[in-house]
């Protein structure tokens, strides 16, 4: 067995997942407080993308060094999406709160089709090109190589995550999370405005996208309207295998099935790496339907 080829690829999954990480968030913790599957949340991951290169291009071009750009560039696409998700929440889905749940998931496709429609108007087919000064540098120990922007995306990764379960285990708008997940009624006679709680919860896991879109256009160079659906998909997979609801489950699954990419890819073929992500979806989903962290109804649930 090639061990320097394997660690390699391991460091490569670890990369990809957690980028599938921070995407499957944004779907469970909206899920776990409002039981809706937001598949217009791929198109705030590509517009946090193109946000991204917008912001980096243009403080460039005022003479900022690079890492600043990239900072402030990261903070502004979070707010951006962040905003973005919100009005997508008030006008697509608050309107059908009350209405079935086949009525709010075709509002979802539609709201996913608009987004995207939008992308392409705005900015056009071709893709848009990252700057490459940021990207560039990395080491090797011994036959594998560590680029800066992995290590980066890993830090980024981690910060995120834990500032997350400060904000949700740690906060009084966090408590106001679960309480909204575990029951609605009861919540809101204690006096927490469950509309306010939803659209932070939009606003958050939106951030958390926009700033894996960013994440992705760096590493792999460019971004394109059509990015948001494969990986949204595959993410939104992610947290159906690791427990939709479960915030330690979404990081679980995305760890997963960035693995599984990686090492299909690596060992087998490159074409079907996607299939093996979902082959390993379906078997979980067959022997326990509840995902891999089981389904959270205790107050970890967000």
């Amino acid at each position: 067995m090639d061990f320097d080829f394997f660690f390699q690829q391991l460091i490569n999954g670890i990369t990809l997942g957690g980028v599938y990480a921070l995407i499957a968030l944004g779907y469970t913790m909206v899920y776990g407080i409002i039981q809706l599957i937001n598949f217009a949340h791929g198109e705030f991951f590509a517009a946090g993308g193109y946000m991204g290169v917008i912001l980096i291009s243009y403080l460039a071009s005022q003479g900022l060094h690079p890492y600043a750009c990239l900072a402030i560039s990261l903070v502004l696409s979070m707010g951006y999406c962040a905003l973005l998700a919100m009005a997508v929440e008030q006008l697509a889905y608050k309107p059908l709160r009350q209405a079935s749940r086949l009525a709010a998931l075709l509002s979802a496709l539609g709201m996913s089709i608009f987004l995207q429609n939008g992308l392409m108007l705005t900015q056009g087919v071709y893709d848009r090109a990252y700057p490459t000064e940021i990207t560039s540098g990395g080491f090797e120990v011994g036959a594998v190589s560590v680029s800066y922007m992995q290590i980066f995306i890993v830090a980024l990764t981690a910060v995120l995550l834990v500032g997350l379960n400060l904000l949700v285990f740690r906060t009084r708008i966090g408590r106001a999370m679960r309480a909204t997940a575990q029951d609605k009624v009861m919540s809101a006679l204690v006096g927490i405005n469950s509309n306010r709680i939803i659209a932070i919860t939009f606003a958050v896991g939106a951030g958390l996208a926009a700033a894996a879109g960013i994440m992705v256009g760096l590493y792999y160079g460019s971004v394109n309207y059509t990015m948001g659906f494969v990986p949204g998909i595959k993410a939104f997979a992610a947290a159906v295998l690791g427990g939709i609801g479960n915030i330690t489950g979404a990081l679980v699954g995305g760890l997963i099935i960035g693995m599984v990419e990686i090492f299909a890819a690596g060992y087998i073929s490159g074409e079907y790496k996607d299939v093996f992500a979902f082959i390993i979806l379906i078997g979980v989903l067959y022997f326990k339907p509840t995902g891999i962290m089981g389904e959270n109804v205790d107050d970890t649930r967000v």
